[in-house]
């Protein structure tokens, strides 16, 4: 197993910044899930305060790609993640105090999809300065990697602390990683992407070059398209329709490990994605998300707890195989200097009808019932999965890792 890219200093910082970030991101969606049902008990309610985030995360994310190829990517994530930070303090106050409102959440919600929004591809982008090119592959496994084994202790956390403490508690180990991040975030050095001489243009002209990027490459925006469905049912099904199900079925708790179980299978993903070697990556990537449509058919079953773990663990060893899959393709065939703006476009379209999904999943589960609208994710997100592989280019695409070289001794360098 190659640790290679843990030599770097900046690679570290990043992927410790963004490891403790997550850890607290893992507890704080279940932390509001069950705070927002806890003080109406609807499930409506849960799906527009979950929305309205998603809303304002899509309105500016290109903004936030703009910002990301501005600016020092480094200086974007460490005001992000204060703002983020404060934002959960203050939440945690709400919820602590008993003044929370459906209004006030949801008003704090879309402040922290904003930060969010200008965060994101900063965040993404920045991998790629951290690390040579022979070792990307590696490198964005272990991000992964270490993310997903933080999400994994989150959720757990998550679901035994709201149930023994209440969802305040949730949100405030929220707000402390997001600043204990933007420390580290501060520690990140990396060398420029951009020529000293290159002009900035207007904010305009920069989105149309990012844009002529994206659309430029078929593989790109297919597969953009394609989430845009699949990440409507995914995020619907996880943040909604599964805590509404977990209150009146097997409960919170296990609602926790179940998503726990889905992370460990990511975690163990990332392990194999670190050793695979195989030439179309997308491809395999692709193909492994076919496991999350039977874990929703499973869940909306109601299948033994035995049986969900096994399927929510197998469903996030797929995902991560297209998660890796995906980072490296986009890192090795986008120019450094516009990484961020084409990564704003795929999370503007990966992420566009989620918050639609979120909305709109209340009052279809109000209609035709929580199991059926499982059901019915589940039939999208395979129908997702079938129309990406369809397309010719997304299937051929080759991966090209960069030659072995000293270039790991370079980036140690540059990090010090």
């Amino acid at each position: 197993m190659n640790f290679a890219a843990l030599r770097l200093p900046a690679f570290r910082n990043l992927v410790a910044g963004r490891v403790i970030s997550m850890f607290g991101n893992a507890i704080a969606p279940i932390a509001l899930a069950f705070a927002v049902l806890d003080l109406t008990g609807s499930v409506r309610d849960l799906g527009l305060v979950v929305g309205v985030r998603s809303i304002f995360n899509v309105l500016f994310v290109l903004v936030g790609g703009v910002l990301a190829d501005r600016l020092p990517r480094q200086l974007v994530m460490v005001g992000a993640s204060v703002l983020a930070g404060l934002s959960q303090a203050l939440t945690a106050g709400l919820l602590f105090t008993h003044h929370a409102t459906v209004v006030l959440l949801g008003v704090i919600a879309a402040f922290n999809g904003v930060v969010a929004a200008l965060n994101q591809p900063a965040t993404a982008a920045v991998v790629a300065q951290t690390i040579p090119d022979e070792l990307r592959r590696q490198g964005n496994a272990l991000n992964r990697l270490g993310m997903n084994l933080a999400q994994i202790v989150g959720a757990a956390v998550g679901g035994l602390l709201v149930a023994a403490f209440g969802s305040a508690w949730g949100v405030a180990i929220d707000g402390a990683t997001f600043l204990l991040a933007a420390v580290l975030y501060s520690l990140v050095r990396v060398p420029s992407y951009r020529a000293e001489a290159a002009q900035r243009s207007n904010i305009f002209r920069e989105l149309r070059e990012g844009w002529s990027e994206f659309a430029s490459r078929t593989w790109v925006w297919v597969v953009v398209l394609g989430f845009m469905f699949f990440n409507m049912a995914l995020v619907a099904s996880i943040s909604v329709l599964g805590p509404a199900l977990a209150d009146v079925s097997f409960g919170r708790r296990v609602w926790g490990f179940i998503l726990a179980a889905d992370v460990a299978g990511a975690l163990v993903g990332g392990l194999v994605a670190m050793r695979l070697r195989v030439r179309r990556l997308l491809l395999v990537g692709l193909v492994g998300c076919a496991g999350v449509p039977l874990s929703y058919l499973a869940l909306a079953g109601l299948s033994s707890v035995p049986l969900l773990l096994v399927l929510f663990f197998l469903a996030g060893f797929g995902i991560e195989q297209f998660g890796v899959a995906w980072e490296v393709s986009v890192q090795e065939h986008v120019p450094a200097d516009k990484l961020a703006r084409v990564y704003s476009y795929d999370m503007l379209g990966s992420f566009l009808a989620i918050p639609l999904g979120q909305v709109l999943v209340g009052p279809l589960a109000v209609a035709v019932g929580v199991r059926t609208s499982l059901v019915i994710a589940a039939v999208v997100t395979a129908l997702s999965v079938l129309a990406m592989l369809a397309i010719g280019s997304v299937r051929r695409l080759k991966h090209h890792p960069g030659p072995a070289t000293s270039t790991v001794e370079v980036a140690v360098a540059v990090g010090q």
